[in-house]
């Protein structure tokens, strides 16, 4: 389930929307921000703190302190109830809406008296909003976006947030007396970026048993039905589960069946039939005597159809029967393949764990090499100087030859201007071992100021990742508006990679986008972008969404020999400067 440390972290981002709505103390506000993404990343469970374990979390003092130990012992916090109290319920149902932001809805309210989602498109419409101070014709647009990446998530939820549940259902249904084999399945076993609701599979010779532990579960809020093959609950954060019990020599089938997509079941099912088959979730037949062929395993029932195995985070009918049909299909990347992180933070910036700590938790998972890329300065909320990071480098340089088996890299992550322009010149960039570069801000730009600005960057030489480059936040942020062909043709021209932004809220670049890339011969590096210890965990996240971007270890820089890596990065910067030779000459 949800861990605690995100619920408290949730609340207290909360406490802080409420605070800004009510024009209270920035600085206050601020605090309760910092201190929500402290506990939100911090490596242990906050509900086994008490007041004193949790004031030793970075951002965490006295005051955050004991309401965060109210909250876990109350399931409340007086001062937050009393705060919701006095905003309009309808206030925090526009609060949610992306690019709309807190004192906007609160505005909104005040002056149109504008209370739910429907009000506001109405007003939209009636361009209604344009007599509010602050809002223009851009804002509409913007809250347009808003409104329409909220209901398009509709009840989904994010990716990580489905799989915390799914592992904890598969945990405790794996024990019961009789199960044979449990796992999830559906849109989450083929790693979709939002998750409906989540599909768990048990086989069993009965069911009875799997059922009532499944309805019995501490965070079941309602059951939903209840059957001998099929039962559904809704958990406490209002997500259905379903669980299906099937007999285990019907295993092969049922799980090809319920994983999906609809698109690529009705694919295999069409084969079936030019063979005289007929596939279903309890085997494949003959079609005329309807004697069962196979169907204990996926494997068996592929292989039948004259297949392969299809990965699940492939089978969403882009081509992959034809490409197992032709013995193409890719040897997919793997989070085994992965030797190193190529982007992640330190409390130096906007990180909430200390280097050493970011460095021992890398050389734990066992990577070969891990790069550190706090933020450079154009993020004036960072305060970064020349100096911290040089100090930062040598540090580095200490643990690098602290760890034997682990090389530490210094990298950094830049900010693209408007322009395209990054935030120190080449004389200093040559000093990094990597350097990520990302938009962080001027989301607003034209397509064609957007598509130059990435294109700019790209051709720098010390550049050799674009970090999220779409920058968008799955449900909270569009995509920035670029030809990001273009783009791609420029990363392939230049040698810079693409990054996969492994973040549950990103995943930047997305399936779809890593396809249209690839074509293009581009390179891409799967990173976590972790802030936090546990951060770096999201790798998985990462990884499949460069599956279902069909990519290989080729494809990604960050599975490849250090040696490998560094002569792409040494390759990328000596193409890029010969280029820049050559068009001023």
């Amino acid at each position: 389930m949800v861990r605690p440390n995100d619920e408290v972290a949730a609340l207290l981002q909360e406490y802080a929307d409420l605070i800004a709505i009510t024009g209270g103390d920035a600085f206050k506000a601020r605090a309760y921000e910092k201190a929500a993404r402290a506990i939100g990343g911090y490596h242990a469970d906050v509900s086994t703190l008490d007041a004193k374990g949790l004031r030793e979390i970075p951002n965490v003092g006295k005051s955050i302190a004991d309401k965060v130990v109210e909250y876990l012992r109350t399931g409340h916090v007086s001062t937050i109830e009393e705060v919701r109290v006095a905003i309009p319920a309808g206030v925090r149902e526009l609060m949610t809406i992306p690019m709309l932001g807190p004192k906007k809805a609160m505005a909104l309210y005040e002056e149109l008296r504008i209370s739910s989602v429907d009000e506001l498109l109405d007003a939209l419409h009636e361009e209604r909003l344009r007599d509010v101070k602050g809002f223009g014709k851009k804002t509409e647009e913007n809250i347009l976006h808003g409104i329409a990446l909220m209901q398009k998530a509709g009840g989904r939820i994010l990716l990580n947030a489905a799989m915390d549940v799914a592992e904890q259902v598969v945990s405790e249904l794996s024990r019961v007396t009789g199960c044979e084999g449990c796992t999830y399945a559906g849109s989450l076993r083929r790693m979709k970026e939002t998750i409906g609701d989540i599909d768990v599979l048990v086989a069993a010779d009965r069911s009875a048993a799997f059922m009532d532990a499944f309805s019995g579960l501490p965070y079941t809020a309602e059951v939903i039905a209840h059957g001998e093959k099929k039962t559904s609950i809704r958990t406490t954060k209002g997500l259905q589960v379903d669980l299906r019990v099937l007999p285990p020599d019907s295993w092969g089938a049922g799980l090809q069946y319920f994983t999906g997509s609809k698109a690529h079941n009705i694919r295999v099912r069409e084969m079936a039939v030019r063979h005289k088959l007929k596939l279903s979730e309890y085997g494949l037949f003959h079609a005329k005597s309807g004697r069962k062929i196979t169907s204990q395993t996926e494997e068996e029932i592929y292989d039948r159809l004259g297949l392969p195995w299809i990965p699940p985070t492939l089978r969403e009918d882009r081509g992959e029967v034809a490409a197992g049909l032709r013995g193409e299909l890719p040897e997919l990347v793997t989070e085994e393949d992965i030797r190193g992180d190529l982007h992640t933070h330190t409390d130096l910036t906007d990180g909430l764990a200390p280097l050493e700590e970011m460095v021992a938790a890398a050389a734990a998972r066992g990577y070969a090499y891990y790069a550190v890329t706090d933020h450079a300065p154009d993020l004036v909320m960072q305060r970064m100087t020349d100096e911290k990071m040089l100090a930062q480098r040598e540090r580095v340089r200490e643990l690098d030859r602290e760890h034997r088996r682990m090389r530490v890299l210094h990298g950094t992550e830049l900010n693209i201007g408007p322009d395209g322009d990054v935030d120190w010149p080449g004389d200093f960039l040559e000093g990094f071992d990597v350097c990520v570069a990302s938009v962080h801000s001027h989301f607003s730009q034209s397509r064609e100021a957007q598509t130059r600005r990435l294109i700019r960057a790209c051709e720098n030489p010390y550049v050799a990742v674009i970090g999220h480059p779409t920058t968008r936040r799955i449900g909270k942020r569009p995509a920035i508006d670029a030809d990001f062909d273009a783009v791609f043709e420029a990363c392939a021209r230049t040698g810079t990679a693409l990054e996969v932004n492994a973040h549950p809220e990103r995943l930047d670049l997305g399936d779809e986008e890593i396809l249209r890339a690839k074509r293009y011969g581009v390179k891409f590096a799967v990173n976590s972008d972790a802030h936090a210890t546990p951060h770096l965990a999201y790798m998985r996240y990462g990884v499949g969404t460069a599956q279902r971007g069909w990519l290989t270890p080729d494809d990604v820089i960050n599975t490849w020999p250090l040696q490998r890596l560094r002569r792409f990065l040494r390759e990328g910067r000596n193409r890029s400067l010969h280029q820049a030779d050559s068009t001023r000459s």
